[in-house]
């Protein structure tokens, strides 16, 4: 016998899409992350505790955080277009607009740090100092130039999520994000003055961006996922409703 109708009723292409382009926001957090834990790990004379995601790729096999970089801003900029997608046609309209536009333009700001590789900072690779005195090169420049708006556009991202999770009751939602706003904002200050050769930061310069970073993309990585799971729950809805009408 031929299969009945699905009780959920017919799934559109602008469906699938969708939640293919969210499916990429659950993906790229993970993945950035398990990649430069891994290199860190791995990486002769290169100190996790110290030095910063970016010097990853400096050195031998330095590709392998450029691309890191870039399938993750790739990815990231897919997760935008499908979060705009999904708060289109949502109840509230806070956060619909700028929330897409300041994770697209964390996106832009990865793909931009995989293109533009940075200068050594804390004394790797091996051999180079601990601060520079003036930039390199350009690509350097532009790295850093990228980097701090990318930085702030994550952090208001969580703001301005927090308010439309406040607006719409969903109060441990609307803690989480301002909570991860506030928190990513404070490590990473601290990994930049660690950056910047403060004596009592130095050291652990590395371990407070790799929190801060992971804060960041763990919020990006669950919002994905709350996106997706309403999306999903938001086409059972409409196929129940048609199938009752």
């Amino acid at each position: 016998m031929p299969p009945g109708p699905d009780p959920r009723g017919p799934e559109t292409a602008i469906d699938r899409t969708t939640r293919r382009l969210l499916l990429c926001g659950v993906v790229a957090g993970p993945l950035f992350v398990v990649a430069f834990l891994v290199q860190g790990a791995l990486k002769a004379h290169y100190d996790p505790l110290r030095h910063p995601i970016s010097s990853l790729a400096l050195g031998p096999f330095g590709w392998v955080q450029t691309a890191n970089f870039v399938i993750a801003g790739v990815l990231s900029l897919a997760f935008a277009a499908g979060m705009r997608r999904a708060l289109r046609g949502s109840s509230s309209a806070r956060g619909a607009r700028w929330g897409p536009i300041l994770v697209g333009a964390w996106g832009v700001m990865l793909v931009g740090a995989g293109v533009f590789t940075t200068d050594p900072v804390s004394g790797y690779p091996p051999g180079t100092p601990d601060q520079m005195a003036e930039y390199s090169s350009v690509p350097a420049l532009l790295h850093d130039l990228l980097s701090m708006p990318g930085f702030a556009a994550l952090a208001c991202a969580c703001v301005v999520f927090a308010v439309r999770f406040a607006g719409t009751r969903r109060l441990l939602w609307a803690c989480y994000s301002a909570v991860s706003a506030g928190a990513f904002a404070v490590m990473l200050e601290l990994s930049t003055l660690g950056f910047d050769q403060t004596a009592s930061l130095v050291a652990y310069g590395g371990l407070f961006q790799r929190i801060s970073v992971t804060m960041g993309w763990a919020w990006l990585t669950f919002l994905a996922a709350h996106l997706l799971r309403h999306q999903r729950d938001g086409h059972e809805r409409g196929g129940h409703a048609a199938a009752s009408g």
